[in-house]
């Protein structure tokens, strides 16, 4: 088995950690198919170890035959052939663990394939021993689904099954069926499949739909949208209250924390929490410490970088239980990436979005090509993979324009032979990271720079989150006992009052070790974070 990561001290490693998401299909292929792959991966571990990241995230690498991309699994305990193998996946842990980075991979609990033997079996016959392992149902006296469910990709979130003659449901495609959480079996199918992977090393899981594991067990119909609603819930017309978010997905949650405290308390759960209230965020926490460590903070990832955001934060900041630790991140395999989405390819803008997510207290989550500052890619329609912009184009083109491959040399560097690769590659000529590797004003330069003055301050870290007053247009805070944090979200110079300290890093790149006292001009959309000791 491949060697344990290594000891991060007294503080939990995810804590004080960088993570890092990579998409396998578009991070490098090392096989030239024009798919990215493992041994994609494990070659470019020195450029992440450089960067000063401590764990990967891998989307699925599971057997799947990729009506949803690797999220309709066909084998919980094996690799797909298209990203290599298991001993391939054992040579990265074993790799990044000499280089200081853990791996946490998918874990997708709330359904599988079609394909999977589970399923086969269990719409072969009403009797089939595994039939009550998915949610079946009859339907309405005119043949009609069962209730109002949708699916989260369009359309009824049931399918006939001609040959039992009953609904499944299925809360995404026909291809992904529901598993039934009330069934004890799949229950403790899963707590083998958690095993099996920390018994190989992985040091966690981030675990998709984590709110929607458990369905209503009468399946009641889903109430109404209302008017006050967000907006996303509105576009739907539903509120999810019995197809998703029911109270008993928190005992699942709980057993799985158990096994991994029980295994290492190095271990960490890291939930997709698709919620869009704070309080319900906060839920998936527990007591602190006996639920998820992470959890993704929807209304922060669609907020906007100013005034909205920090709001969020601080609200965040009151909600969550004692002992709780925020996740912090702009870009994912389903939201698209922040440069494009909160900084509208403007460049000054990513740099302070990258000193938001780097300097509030929580753990920062990057997503490949952040650090380069990577857009968003304009797909054709004929090139399209993803299944929601493939059903839904033109009014939602998908996800594929934040899933296109990584950006490694002014030629794209992704494969090293001359393939198409799977999704299109973006415009590698002005955003890559051989030539920003060099460069001491590049976008990777100033991420890199930020992650050192991270790692190297406890305040950082560590620390506590103060925020303070400051003039409109400007968000301030303290973190710990010793470090300002101060970020100008206007499109105009700002001036404050007053400030003290010296400049550790400033995203013009101009300001590093300047004393200041006394008036402080920040140019739009300037952020710096200053020592604020009086030895500094």
């Amino acid at each position: 088995m491949p060697a344990s990561a290594p000891d991060a001290g007294a503080s939990p490693w995810w804590r004080a950690g960088v993570l890092y998401q990579i998409y396998p299909r578009s991070f490098a292929d090392s096989t030239g198919n024009g798919h990215g792959d493992l041994r994609g991966v494990i070659a470019h571990l020195d450029h992440l170890a450089w960067l000063g990241i401590d764990g990967i995230w891998l989307s699925p690498i599971n057997p799947s035959p990729d009506a949803d991309w690797g999220y309709d699994v066909a084998d919980y305990t094996d690799v797909d052939p298209d990203f290599g193998t298991l001993e391939d996946l054992d040579r990265l842990v074993t790799e990044a663990a000499d280089r200081g980075i853990r791996v946490l991979i998918d874990l997708v609990p709330n359904h599988t394939s079609d394909r999977h033997p589970w399923f086969v079996e269990a719409r072969s016959s009403r009797s089939s021993e595994r039939r009550d392992w998915y949610v079946w149902a009859d339907g309405g006296p005119d043949g009609s689904p069962p209730n109002n469910w949708r699916s989260s990709f369009g359309g009824p979130a049931w399918t006939w099954d001609e040959t039992t003659e009953q609904y499944y449901l299925h809360n995404f495609l026909p291809e992904q069926p529901d598993l039934n959480w009330w069934n004890p079996g799949v229950a403790d199918a899963f707590d083998d499949i958690v095993r099996f992977w920390f018994d190989r090393g992985i040091s966690g899981f981030r675990i998709d739909v984590a709110h929607a594991l458990v369905k209503d067990r009468s399946l009641r119909d889903d109430t109404p949208a209302l008017d006050t609603d967000h907006p996303s819930t509105r576009r739907h017309g539903l509120r999810s209250d019995f197809s998703m978010n029911r109270p008993e997905a928190h005992d699942v949650l709980r057993r799985w924390r158990t096994i991994a405290d029980r295994y290492d308390p190095r271990r960490v759960l890291l939930g997709e929490t698709w919620v869009l209230d704070l309080e319900s965020l906060a839920r998936f926490y527990g007591s602190g410490e006996d639920e998820l460590h992470l959890a993704l903070n929807v209304p922060f990832v669609f907020s906007t970088p100013g005034a909205e955001m920090r709001e969020i934060v601080e609200r965040t900041e009151g909600t969550l239980p004692a002992g709780a630790w925020p996740l912090w991140n702009g870009s994912n395999h389903d939201a698209g990436r922040f440069m494009t989405r909160w900084c509208d390819g403007d460049e000054r803008r990513a740099r302070a979005a990258l000193v938001i997510l780097l300097t509030l207290r929580g753990t920062p989550l990057l997503y490949y090509g952040d650090e380069i500052g990577m857009p968003n890619v304009d797909v054709p329609r004929d090139r399209l993979k993803d299944p929601v912009g493939r059903r839904h184009w033109p009014e939602d083109p998908g996800r594929d324009k934040g899933r296109t491959p990584m950006q490694w040399t002014r030629e794209g560097g992704f494969s090293d032979a001359d393939v198409e690769p799977w999704l299109p590659m973006g415009e590698a000529r002005s955003r890559n990271v051989a030539d920003q590797r060099d460069d001491p004003a590049s976008f990777l330069t100033f991420c890199r720079k930020l992650i050192g003055v991270r790692r190297d301050r406890e305040d950082l870290r560590t620390g506590s989150y103060e925020g303070l007053g400051s003039p409109e247009g400007v968000w301030a805070w303290r973190r710990g006992s010793g470090t300002m944090v101060i970020v100008n979200y206007a499109d105009v110079p700002v001036t404050l009052p007053t400030a003290s300290g010296t400049v550790l890093i400033d995203t013009e790149g101009q300001r590093a070790g300047e004393q200041i006292e006394g008036a402080l001009r920040l140019e739009s959309w300037e952020a710096l974070v200053l020592d604020e000791r009086p030895d500094a």
